[in-house]
């Protein structure tokens, strides 16, 4: 991965599996991070770890429901390296449930965070990209949009807004800036482990993960492949779900 050697990544949600995955492969091909996410202590193990083989990344914990906060991740990846090339927004929730249970908390929680944190990285990033003339969004979005279930309702929602304005901001970049969204499958992560779901939904969950998920690194690779084209090439949609997902 010639093309990524020293590019200037920003992360959120990097603490942890497709965020951790990210970060470590592309370290491992030579960009210098700034990793963002809300737990510090495994924020700080994936520095380390990075550090460990000879990476470069420095953190900056970050609450992407904070638009300040989102802020100071793209403003100190900006003081340490000069620049940003790329924003990876990764970062998001899925509490999905049957709207009968009425979860409202939830819902907003996965608004916050996987729509209005995604806008707060826009709102941060494209002034500076647009200094620069130069910049790239990768943002982590679900196939859960593509193809509509019962629980997962909202979390879709989200996804699917965040599909709208990926391709409204694509259409606004102009020749400089690249957009890339990336939907993923069933994923080996503990993301929806803490989801309030009846006893046969969450057998019917546990199973499907047991039986179709993939590694992380399998969506680390697509961001990877994406960011790494050259500049007059925009990879604009890559989905990526398991063999055996329907």
């Amino acid at each position: 991965m010639k093309d990524m050697e020293n590019k200037v990544i920003a992360i959120t949600g990097a603490s942890s599996g497709i965020g951790r995955a990210t970060a470590l492969r592309l370290a491992g091909a030579g960009a210098k991070l700034m990793l963002g996410a809300r737990r510090e202590e495994q924020l700080r193990a994936v520095a380390e770890e990075i550090s460990s083989t000879g990476g470069e990344a420095r953190i900056c914990r970050t609450d992407v429901r904070d638009r300040a906060s989102v802020q100071a991740l793209v403003d100190q990846t900006c003081s340490a390296y000069g620049r940003m090339d790329v924003l990876v927004s990764n970062a998001g929730v899925g509490p999905i449930s049957r709207l009968d249970d009425l979860r409202v908390e939830d819902w907003e929680a996965m608004i916050d965070i996987n729509f209005r944190g995604v806008l707060y990285g826009i709102a941060a990033a494209l002034p500076v990209f647009r200094r620069q003339e130069s910049g790239h969004f990768v943002t982590v979005v679900s196939t859960a949009g593509l193809r509509i279930v019962p629980t997962q309702s909202v979390y879709a929602a989200t996804k699917n807004a965040v599909r709208t304005v990926l391709e409204g901001l694509r259409q606004e970049a102009g020749p400089h800036l690249r957009v890339t969204g990336i939907s993923p499958g069933y994923i080996r992560t503990d993301f929806a482990k803490d989801a309030p779901l009846d006893e046969a939904a969450r057998a019917m969950a546990d199973k499907a993960m047991a039986e179709m998920a993939i590694d992380p690194d399998a969506i680390a690779r697509a961001i990877a492949f994406a960011i790494e084209q050259p500049a007059d090439v925009d990879v604009g949609d890559i989905v990526i779900r398991p063999t055996a997902q329907a």
